[in-house]
């Protein structure tokens, strides 16, 4: 049976002092549970925060990366960068980084294998647009980023991905899926791992839901046997309700 997988993206929010604060609440309320946890704070607090969980239940992630190696790339982090500082895992592609800044299914590809080749795991983001839903095509944009974004990744490399799927219509906004549209596409998306790997990749692969999850939706959403956990925005950024989410999931 799948262990449960909460991951925090705290996105472009919190100030140091406020960063190590709620970092070091987390620490404290999911001590004693036993799902997998991580935060992903701004690059500029990865430091500080790292300082406060290590030695702790929770790892730490990062919300993007560079899709070079180090070198004249002003502005951008690389992976090795990351995972010196106590990085273990890094978002990438999520709704914000592909509609925002763009970013193709080709480039978000190119760093899924600069992160692995750097040893770091991944979660990757899928999800349709409002307009996708509304003409009935939401299962075949998720089959192709997926596709896309995985192409020449083989299957012992899987094992170190985990997919979110988040409708970009539901993040921010205070919308979610209900919980059967949720777990419909969750299904379809283990359908598309089976078809490109094997039964066994798909049944091992943690798929988490991206959607606005919250304290009030999640045990619910949770409770669905194809959803495995969950990417949480705005709701990671307080203690009392990330860590009703964390312990929802550690039941």
């Amino acid at each position: 049976m799948r262990s449960k997988y909460v991951a925090g993206n705290w996105k472009m929010n919190m100030d140091k002092t406020g960063a190590v604060a709620l970092a070091k609440g987390l620490v404290e309320e999911v001590k004693n549970l036993n799902a997998k946890y991580m935060i992903a704070p701004p690059f500029v607090y990865l430091d500080a925060v790292y300082q406060e969980i290590k030695g702790s239940n929770i790892i730490l992630g990062a919300q993007d990366m560079a899709a070079t190696e180090n070198g004249a790339h002003t502005g951008a982090v690389s992976g090795a960068m990351l995972k010196d500082i106590g990085v273990e895992t890094v978002i990438l592609g999520h709704s914000e980084r592909r509609y925002e800044f763009y970013e193709n299914d080709a480039l978000i590809n190119k760093k899924i294998h600069e992160a692995l080749k750097c040893g770091l795991d991944v979660v990757l983001c899928i999800g349709e647009l409002s307009s996708h839903r509304i003409v009935g095509v939401t299962e075949r944009i998720c089959e192709i980023q997926i596709r896309e974004g995985l192409k020449n990744i083989s299957e012992e490399q899987l094992a170190r991905i985990s997919i979110a799927y988040e409708p970009v219509w539901a993040i921010g906004t205070g919308k979610t899926a209900t919980p059967a549209e949720a777990e419909e596409v969750h299904a379809s998306v283990r359908a598309v791992i089976a078809r490109l790997y094997s039964p066994k990749a798909a049944e091992e692969i943690k798929i988490l839901y991206g959607g606005s999850m919250n304290d009030t939706n999640a045990q619910e959403l949770l409770a669905q046997p194809n959803i495995d956990g969950g990417l949480i925005g705005g709701a990671s950024l307080k203690v009392d309700k990330f860590s009703a989410i964390c312990k929802f999931a550690s039941k």
